[in-house]
């Protein structure tokens, strides 16, 4: 008996053709003929096409009958590894986008780099205000936590900040502990201490201090060495990232570099960067950390309700035609496609931060290119999850 693709290959020149006479999108041929995937939408309607076109071109419908039963009793492919199998429906890896795609789509610049200027930064309304709150914490002598999930775009924020203090050339020194080997327990890592934040900042404002060994003396050095910072003129904004891995005892410790002061002027403004975690460690009723919470305002970054919105911006940014790579319904889909375990009336929880959409459209550009496809459609981006 002969196979489906067999029995197709007579009935057009090539798959794009095929797929014109089908009426369905080449990548969705591919996936069919390749890979035994069955079209998620109007199958019935497709296999009635399917059987029409073979006969019409000398196939007994019984044979073509034959091949889609037994194409369609095959199970579906299983993931290749439990870790795949586990991973959210949505939530891609890391995606690289082919020379193929950025031929065929003409991207002579990808348009999912890291930003390079402060113009390559997407702003939606939640993102401008997420900004501008940070701008006015590390020039003034704020206390904030800026919480996100992972991708939503905060390192690209603090990023923004520092190229803006820089760009501005405004009087704040910027003082960031190194947090790559931070935990929250011994037994996990090396937690951030006090110390080491008492350390950073001696070393970032007057490079080459000699750092006192007892504690009472750094504290004291730091302080004196921040007040003299302030009377040459000079702000200061501590920056610590992954902050959900601090440790309690160490954000209770910030309430104290708050207040440090010269008269009336705080000498340190303090801005914590972490996962929805740290929102949890930042919560009223854990009476360990409560004097922090009382004094630290948390930001958050919502997910970009319009996605198609940041991918024409990304486009644009680097010089191509967003319009051309895209259809309506490709972007509409690809926003179908970043809500996360959806209930039957297809709600649940949307997950539409830069990473997210990034990984999803470059999949869905590297997919199209590799079938022929010159537009990313709804078709093609339900290929990627199949």
């Amino acid at each position: 008996m002969r196979q489906l693709g067999e029995i197709l290959s007579a009935c057009a020149p090539s798959r794009r053709k095929l797929a014109e006479e089908l009426g369905m999108a080449a990548s969705a041929v591919t996936q069919l003929l390749n890979h035994g995937t069955l079209p998620k939408r109007r199958w019935p309607e497709i296999r009635e096409r399917l059987l029409s076109l073979a006969e019409a071109h000398g196939t007994d419908r019984k044979e073509t009958e034959a091949a889609l039963k037994e194409l369609e009793q095959q199970p579906a492919p299983a993931p290749e590894n439990k870790a795949e199998q586990e991973e959210e429906p949505m939530i891609l890896r890391k995606q690289t986008l082919t020379m193929q795609a950025r031929q065929t789509f003409g991207l002579v610049r990808n348009p999912f780099v890291d930003p390079e200027t402060s113009a390559d930064v997407f702003m939606s309304p939640d993102i401008r205000f997420a900004r501008e709150t940070l701008y006015q914490a590390a020039t003034g002598s704020g206390f904030l936590a800026l919480v996100g999930e992972s991708g939503s775009g905060k390192s690209t924020l603090k990023d923004e900040l520092i190229t803006r203090i820089s760009t501005e050339n405004l009087p704040v020194i910027v003082i960031e502990p190194y947090t790559l080997a931070m935990a929250a327990s011994e037994s996990q890592g090396k937690p951030l201490r006090s110390s080491h934040i008492a350390e950073a900042i001696i070393s970032t404002v007057q490079p080459g201090a000699k750092i006192p060994s007892s504690p009472e003396m750094r504290f004291r050095r730091l302080h004196e060495i921040l007040k003299a910072s302030h009377t040459a003129g000079m702000r200061h904004c501590l920056i610590i990232e992954e902050a959900h891995d601090l440790h309690r005892h160490t954000l209770k410790s910030l309430k104290r570099f708050h207040e440090l002061k010269d008269g009336l002027s705080r000498l340190l403004s303090i801005i914590l960067i972490g996962q929805t975690e740290l929102e949890k460690k930042l919560r009223v009723t854990d009476a360990s950390v409560r004097e922090v919470v009382q004094r630290c305002d948390v930001v958050h970054l919502s997910a970009i309700a319009d996605p198609g919105a940041y991918l024409r911006h990304r486009f644009e940014r680097a010089g191509a035609d967003f319009t051309t790579a895209f259809s309506p319904d490709g972007i509409e889909e690809i926003r179908l496609n970043l809500t996360v375990s959806p209930d039957s009336r297809g709600e649940g929880v949307y997950m539409g931060y830069p990473l997210m959409i990034a990984n999803l459209a470059t999949a869905a550009l590297n997919l199209a290119a590799g079938v022929g496809e010159r537009q990313v459609t709804a078709d093609v981006v339900r290929m990627v999850r199949q």
